[in-house]
């Protein structure tokens, strides 16, 4: 399935599951063969599953084996690494019919690296708990290009040992991992990181939009950015096919609106959130997230209209 079967050329004498279900499919080939790490069955035991279970073949042909449910894998391996696209699927997974909670126990570690908010991880982590098993959250910064790179970074928090276990999977997986503390920092700082990529990915589309409109090229402006102060690789990477009106998806647009939970006052996101939610009932949810500058555009438009 997914980057998590980075764990597949970790030369780790420990067993290892993977339950996927989210936008990194088909990434662990893609990093066994950039890393040319051959990976030896004989060393690492690793099972998966997906809903799908055509999804898994490029590990199964790897080596791997395949459990019918979340509940018969964490049965079955020492480590559980979950990586699911949003809270419902992260919660059905974990805690559902048949989900991992059921047959996880004492000794066993499940590692979430879902993208959920502060109560779903609480709530996992609870049940995980019960069971007597380790659990961890280590949700990441990055999408489908960094993951196939191994250039994700972990933000990891809940069971210091647990994390100590996972760190050299992690490593493979990752550019740089860091612990949080407490079982929900690790998703309350994806939260923040998201909220900050969100916000600055709708200025920059304005930005763009507006460089056009006064006559300048917006690929000049996209090269003027990567040389100054304001320069990130997010930019230079989106922005030619943002120009072209085309959003291939590495993280969909649909997930970027979650900060619903926050108590705190966040103008600049909550006018940025907005845009999101226009983009959303244009039909977008499922491009990338750079796509909310077909929400500007609109409003480009009406006012060369008036």
């Amino acid at each position: 399935w997914c980057w998590l079967g980075s764990l597949e050329y970790a030369p780790l004498k420990v067993s290892g599951s993977i339950l996927p279900s989210a936008n990194f499919g088909g990434l662990s080939p893609y990093r066994a063969k950039n890393s040319g790490f051959q990976w030896d069955p004989r060393k690492v035991d690793l099972t998966v599953w997906n809903r799908t279970k055509s999804k898994c073949d490029p590990l199964i042909n790897l080596g791997a084996k395949y459990k019918p449910s979340p509940e018969e894998v964490a049965a079955s391996c020492d480590l559980t690494f979950a990586m699911l696209a949003d809270p419902q699927s992260a919660v059905d997974v974990a805690l559902g019919k048949h989900g991992a909670a059921n047959g996880i126990g004492p000794g066993k570690g499940y590692v979430d690296v879902s993208t959920v908010d502060v109560d779903t991880s609480k709530l996992i982590n609870g049940q995980i708990k019960s069971t007597g098993a380790l659990f961890l959250e280590a949700p990441v910064s990055g999408s489908k290009k960094p993951a196939e790179d191994g250039q994700l970074i972990f933000l990891t928090a809940g069971d210091k040992n647990l994390y100590d276990t996972v760190a050299p999977f992690l490593d493979i997986m990752g550019k740089s991992r860091f612990y949080l503390g407490d079982v929900g920092n690790g998703a309350a700082m994806k939260l923040v990181v998201n909220m900050i990529m969100g916000s600055m990915m709708a200025s920059f589309s304005e930005g763009l939009l507006l460089s056009e409109k006064v006559g300048l090229d917006p690929k000049v402006l996209v090269e003027v950015i990567s040389q100054g102060a304001i320069s990130a690789p997010m930019y230079s990477m989106k922005g030619p096919s943002m120009i072209q009106s085309h959003y291939p998806t590495a993280f969909p647009l649909k997930h970027q609106q979650k900060a619903k939970s926050v108590s705190q006052p966040i103008p600049i996101a909550a006018a940025a959130n907005e845009l999101y939610k226009v983009a959303k009932s244009h039909g977008y949810s499922d491009e990338d997230f750079s796509a909310v500058i077909e929400a500007l555009k609109s409003k480009f438009q009406h006012s060369e209209n008036q």
